[in-house]
């Protein structure tokens, strides 16, 4: 039977994800075997695993910190919302429809079963389990019935370590208020207290730590500063909206994001700007962007953040239609309709990319729950049609031959997945793909396919994993860019095109950068853990 650690925290993002990642990494360092799980996670970055299932993000970065696998038993439920009432329910990594908060309320005390039985398989392989919460255990309106906090503690018998956040301030009101909410085996289970993202002098704590301890009768098992880490956020962009600006020196106090953007073509070799929909999705397709030196991008909310742009990216999202909506109601569509008119690239991935077509259809309403047609934004010959069915599938391929600047992607060999409700197909106004280009014998397939116009569509219909007209570049693929030398050719691109000679200050690679990373937040840990204590309450020695 596996040992087990759960990490709960006072609050969302109080820095579960990341202690319970470092964590996994010190165990699997230790030569255990080790693997992560969140019964219930509520994220819109989402993974393919190689069985086709869908499950959070976060849970795949802790299994990478582990050395193992990503597998959806890590995951067995993933909440996706997609109207501010409503999200789509995820189970075992398969689609069970769109439910309001009320309808799931009721519905997931019948999904008991089957998170207890993903845990006990992980339990039937690993050494140790480290399990993490969801919000704060001390909602006590959602207290019945709980299964990702005190609940599946209970469930599974895990000792808790709570996890409170001193960079918002309050954190010793945090803690004692957490655990004063608890029912007395609640608080039991609470082994240990740790106060996280520290700045400052860690002397000027002491008093504070040795009340707070008297008052709550547990220990203050470490202080772990504010890390400076290079990983995935879970599904917050509020470390990501001025991302690359202050590597470039851009970010000054009491400057926005927004007001930067003038500045941005004028002292970044590179600009990228992310159009950042209401409901923005695996935001982490442009993380390798940010990791180059003299590349910055920008997360755009209003047509005054816009600017002139190298390229525009329209992200994945949770509701391609409420967000394109929102996007021709704020001015935005315009601006980058515009931009694209002045051959400014403009990419799109997975909602984006369906955005780019000209007409999108949701009949079913799947999305939304009602049945709707809009107009597209007519860069690509494209019609979307949303169905019940989910894709979900891992990608590997290559680019074709690509128009535009971007041609030095031609032939680059990519590798990500695919996650969509929609299935796109060229319209009756487009021409067929060159046949050449599309030829069956080709052992190697083109994920973006060039766009021609040398024969009619006819009756015949070519389902679309991604598309290129002139500057206009489309794709379901998440994590397109991430493969070697991709990001490094698309910013050198972007910069000759400006007639500036961009050159990386080395090659990049991103699975060692990874692992370096996970080690460094294993070593921060360490240090300012009392791990001892944690090993000893885990029932592991040391």
């Amino acid at each position: 039977m596996a040992k087990s650690i759960m990490i709960q925290g006072t609050m969302s993002n109080a820095g579960k994800s990341l202690l319970a990642a470092g964590l996994c990494r010190i165990f699997h360092q230790a030569g255990y075997r080790t693997a992560p799980f969140k019964s219930q996670n509520m994220a819109l970055n989402s993974f393919i695993t190689e069985e086709g299932l869908e499950m959070g993000r976060a849970q795949v970065v802790q299994a990478e910190a582990a050395g193992t696998k990503p597998r959806v038993d890590m995951n067995p439920i993933l909440l996706k919302p997609t109207t501010e009432v409503g999200s789509q329910v995820i189970v075992g990594g398969i689609h069970r429809g769109n439910m309001k908060a009320g309808e799931y309320f009721a519905y997931k005390k019948s999904l008991v079963p089957e998170i207890l039985a993903a845990y006990r398989r992980l339990e039937a392989e690993y050494d140790v389990i480290v399990i993490e919460g969801a919000g704060s255990p001390a909602e006590i309106n959602l207290k019945e019935g709980d299964i990702v906090n005190m609940g599946l503690a209970a469930m599974v018998d895990a000792p808790v370590l709570l996890a409170g956040d001193i960079d918002r301030g309050g954190v010793f009101a945090q803690l004692y208020g957490t655990a004063a909410l608890l029912a007395p085996e609640e608080r039991a289970r609470i082994k240990g207290l740790i106060i996280n993202k520290f700045r400052g002098d860690k002397a000027l704590l002491e008093p504070g730590i040795r009340q707070i301890e008297d008052l709550c009768r547990i220990p203050v098992l470490g202080v772990v500063p504010y890390l400076d880490v290079d990983l995935e956020d879970e599904d917050s962009l509020s470390g990501k909206l001025c991302s690359g600006l202050a590597g470039n020196g851009l970010l000054s106090e009491g400057r926005s994001a927004g007001s930067l953007s003038a500045d941005c073509t004028k002292r970044c070799m590179v600009d990228i700007a992310v159009i950042r929909f209401p409901r923005i999705s695996n935001f982490t397709d442009f993380d390798v962007f940010s990791r180059l030196a003299g590349v910055t991008v920008r997360y755009v909310s209003a047509p005054r953040e816009l600017g002139n742009p190298d390229m525009v990216i329209l992200p994945g999202t949770k509701n391609t239609i409420d967000d394109l909506l929102w996007m021709r109601q704020s001015g935005l569509e315009a601006m980058v309709l515009k931009l694209a008119d002045q051959q400014v690239p403009v990419w799109g991935i997975c909602g984006g990319y369906q955005m780019l077509g000209e007409e999108i259809y949701d009949e079913e309403g799947v999305e939304s729950g009602a049945c709707r047609r809009v107009r597209g934004m007519g860069l690509l010959p494209l019609i979307t049609e949303f169905s019940e069915e989910k894709v979900r599938t891992q990608a590997e391929g290559a680019f074709g031959e690509l128009d535009g600047c971007l041609g030095a992607l031609s032939g680059m060999r990519l590798s990500g997945y695919e996650i969509h409700m929609g299935r796109t197909r060229i319209s009756g106004s487009g021409r067929a793909a060159d046949t050449a280009r599309l030829r069956p014998d080709r052992q190697e397939p083109e994920i973006c396919r060039p766009m021609a116009y040398t024969a009619p569509l006819g009756e015949k219909q070519f389902l679309a994993e991604g598309w290129n007209r002139g500057n206009v570049y489309g794709a379901y693929v998440h994590g397109i860019f991430d493969g070697p030398g991709i990001g490094e050719a698309l910013a050198g691109a972007l910069a000759a095109r400006k007639g500036l000679d961009w050159e990386p200050e080395a090659r990049v690679d991103y699975k060692a950068y990874r692992e370096q990373q996970y080690d460094r937040l294993a070593q921060a840990l360490r240090e300012s853990l009392d791990m001892e204590r944690i090993w000893r309450i885990m029932g592991l020695g040391f």
